[in-house]
């Protein structure tokens, strides 16, 4: 049941939500703005109301692996449901083992763990991207915050070591982000 699950919650992540809202607009959303599949380029791209329902759904992706994973056969199982979630949505089976920047998909990861980091982490999001204008800049500082912030809310050792792979990945699937933010060619919101 285990194995089942988390081949489920591979294939949960991997569904390409961005590409295919921009699909049912005559869109390829890969082609436009940063080429992600994401919420951030789907609003942009096809405007607010898709990019939320982007987000929501990519949330989704990440939390309901984790409750199946965690009301199955606990912890352990959670957290390799929700890491397989997680790589789904960053290199899709569905698009070549291409993907997302696994942001929203591991908010949704993380409410299932521990909400209050989750929040804390979007309070922390929110507030780089208001004082800086960079999507991208408030989506790696609040990655790179989750370890420290399950280590403050005295998390169990397992989601503080799992916080730290979720932010490695997250970072590294931002170094064009970054490239462009040292290079001053980042776009900000608009």
């Amino acid at each position: 049941m285990g194995f089942f699950l988390v081949v489920l919650s591979y294939l949960i992540g991997s569904i390409p939500v961005g590409y295919l809202l921009g699909r049912m607009k005559g869109v390829d959303i890969r082609l436009h703005g940063s080429g992600n599949i994401g919420a951030t380029n789907v609003w942009r791209t096809l405007g607010p109301a898709a990019g939320v329902t982007a987000l929501v759904l990519d949330v989704a992706k990440g939390l309901v692996p984790v409750l199946l994973g965690k009301s199955t056969g606990g912890d352990a199982l959670a957290l390799l449901c929700g890491l397989a979630a997680i790589a789904g949505h960053s290199w899709s089976v569905f698009l070549g083992f291409r993907g997302g920047k696994i942001i929203a998909t591991s908010l949704g990861v993380f409410l299932a763990l521990s909400p209050v980091a989750a929040l804390l982490a979007l309070g922390i999001w929110l507030a780089v991207v208001v004082l800086s204008g960079y999507v991208s800049l408030g989506s790696i500082v609040a990655a790179a915050s989750m370890p420290f912030l399950m280590l403050a809310l005295r998390q169990p050792w397992s989601y503080v070591l799992f916080s730290l792979v979720a932010a490695a990945v997250a970072v590294y699937k931002h170094v064009p982000n970054i490239r462009r933010l040292l290079a001053g060619t980042e776009p900000k919101i608009r």
